[in-house]
């Protein structure tokens, strides 16, 4: 959904939807969570990168804030630290099952950036850590203890000690933590340390929804769910400790499907972000009948998390226009009516819109930026893959404002601009990925498509107030791809049938991973080319593909579920193979 005139709200846009009085009054109450003032393009302030020693940054902030590339090109960067004496520690994760694409390096993953000459941009870049030809993939999870460089690596965490000064690792690092789980939708284990010493580690799931066939249409999911013993939900290890061997009785909390963002505020509590399930809409739509409703459904949340505390998944998902847990279609769950145990399960801080897919989190504890922003949360949108029908969104760094462990406010867009005209995940410039806070109260973002990171810096009064960025404007962009009309018609079909397969591929699952362009995404390969990987390429070829699914993709990380994990009629199949078909065989320009 574009952005609405005027206001330019994010979030949650009003839609016009027969859900009656009653319906429309929670829908509006939800709305009044999620929308968040934008900037109106005519009078928005005009404080860019450009007005930066830096230049031109590409991405939009609010008045007095200036971004400056810190460094570029360092490839999928996921999260970084920052060290008291300015060095960033940043993991990257290229050539793996998420990054595909990505070339593989032969040094370390791990790098240490340094400003030597002081002018806001690393001079100095070195790569240290295990190398592939060691064994390792790269990771997500980083940080710093007790003078030394904690990241993660495969399924462990390892220990670089730093030398006397600082700088950049040189001995063999010390195993803290292995055995960890890999494989599956979300393998990554970032993590966050305390003073004391306690290292917080999530564990992300394998499955979207715990079921049996992961991500396949109307099938319920396993109760119980025993993928929880081991996988979603937080770990909690110690940061002084080497040799330590994962096992499900260091679980500190559970229910949390995908919690990349790990962050502390002042007083030592613990915060989360979670990744929202998927699917909703294309595995269940008869229980959602209403796509525009269902595009919304779940929110991305942030958690308070406590020991012991179990948040939901995969039992329950956060409805934003109820403001509550309820019940999921796999267990039970009737479109959204249904609360059952989930009145038990502990409820977000904080919902933001659907598939926004929460990367990173920070609680500001410095004091550079003004009082308004000290204390709250900044959060890295990477971006959504599975809005369909609605557009794509997110690729956004976002306040979130917190008191005493609450919600004090609606979240602002701080950052934008990053994906560029395109919000697509194979299309999008940059996506951010990671977040730290340096010594002089800088913001640090990374991405993880180029592997750029910004510097955030504050110039204006400290007294100002909470205000978003102004929205990016770009050129008219000229149509990606040919209408149905002008593509080819597979032997035995039709081209209404591609006209229709078109509008199905667009507005479901297909476009989320393959993209709009049906030119490959960050979890679909390329359909354009005329070169399949699991078909002769004829359309009896590519409707048993579409019919089965591919549980074992040979260069992406997720399965296919059958029937693109949607509920298509034989009719759907074929115009949907005849326009897959189609576009792998239009003339070439």
């Amino acid at each position: 959904m574009g952005d609405q005139a005027g206001d330019r709200s994010r979030g949650l846009r009003p839609v016009v939807i027969a859900l009656g009085a009653a319906a429309l009054m929670t829908a509006a109450a939800a709305l009044a969570v999620h929308a968040q003032p934008r900037a109106p393009t005519a009078k928005a302030p005009t404080t860019k990168a450009a007005a930066c020693a830096g230049g031109d940054t590409g991405i939009t902030l609010p008045p007095g804030f200036c971004a400056t590339v810190f460094a570029d090109n360092l490839g999928a960067t996921r999260h970084i630290a920052v060290a008291a004496d300015g060095t960033v520690y940043a993991n990257t994760w290229n050539g793996s099952a998420y990054f595909p694409r990505t070339p593989v390096a032969p040094e370390g993953f791990l790098i240490a950036l340094q400003d030597t000459d002081k002018d806001g941009r690393a001079d100095k870049v070195t790569h240290f850590g295990l190398t592939p030809a060691e064994g390792s993939k790269g990771g997500t999870g980083i940080g710093l203890y007790k003078g030394a460089v904690y990241a993660e690596m495969n399924d462990k965490i390892m220990r670089y000690p730093l030398p006397a000064g600082g700088g950049v690792p040189t001995g063999k690092p010390q195993v803290v933590v292995s055995g960890m789980p890999l494989g599956g939708d979300h393998p990554m284990h970032p993590f966050v340390i305390d003073a004391k010493g306690q290292m917080f580690v999530d564990m992300g799931t394998a499955t979207n929804s715990c079921q049996p066939k992961n991500r396949v249409a109307g099938i319920p999911g396993n109760d119980p769910c025993t993928e929880l013993e081991t996988r979603g939900g937080t770990w909690l290890y110690s940061a002084d400790k080497t040799d330590q061997a994962f096992s499900p009785k260091e679980r500190y909390a559970t229910g949390i499907r995908n919690g990349m963002g790990l962050s502390f505020d002042a007083s030592g509590r613990l915060f989360a972000t979670q990744h929202g399930r998927d699917q909703l809409l294309q595995n269940w739509g008869k229980l959602y009948p209403d796509a525009k409703v269902a595009t919304e459904l779940p929110s991305e949340e942030l958690m308070l998390v406590r020991p012991g505390g179990d948040y939901g998944w995969p039992f329950c998902y956060y409805d934003p226009f109820q403001k509550k847990l309820v019940l999921a279609p796999e267990y039970g769950g009737d479109g959204g009516k249904a609360v059952g145990l989930c009145a038990q399960k502990l409820p977000p801080v904080a919902a933001f819109p659907a598939h926004w897919a929460p990367n990173d989190l920070k609680i500001y504890n410095a004091k550079a930026f003004p009082t308004a922003y000290q204390g709250g949360a900044f959060i890295a949108f990477h971006g959504s893959w599975n809005r369909a029908p609605a557009a794509q969104d997110g690729f956004a760094v976002v306040f979130q404002p917190l008191k005493d462990g609450k919600a004090s406010g609606n979240y602002v867009v701080f950052a934008d601009g990053f994906a560029g005209p395109n919000k697509a995940s194979g299309k999008a410039v940059f996506r951010p990925s990671g977040l730290a806070i340096g010594p002089d109260g800088a913001l640090y973002i990374t991405d993880d498509v180029k592997g750029r990171i910004w510097k955030v810096t504050y110039q204006g009064p400290p007294g100002a107030p909470v205000t978003p960025a102004p929205a990016p404007t770009y050129a008219a962009q000229a149509p990606a791809e040919a209408p149905a009309a002008a593509l080819p018609t597979p032997p035995g079909a039709t081209a209404k049938q591609v006209t229709k397969g078109m509008a199905l591929f667009k507005g479901g699952t297909c476009a989320a991973c393959h993209g709009q362009d049906a030119a490959g995404g960050s979890i679909g390969p390329n359909l354009t080319t005329g070169s399949p990987l699991w078909t002769d390429g004829s359309l009896a070829g590519i409707t048993d593909v579409i019919t089965k699914g591919v549980p074992a993709p040979k260069q992406y990380r997720s399965p296919m579920p059958p029937m693109g994990g949607a509920q298509l009629s034989p009719d759907d199949l074929a115009a949907l193979a005849a326009y897959v078909w189609s576009v792998g065989h239009k003339p070439k320009p």
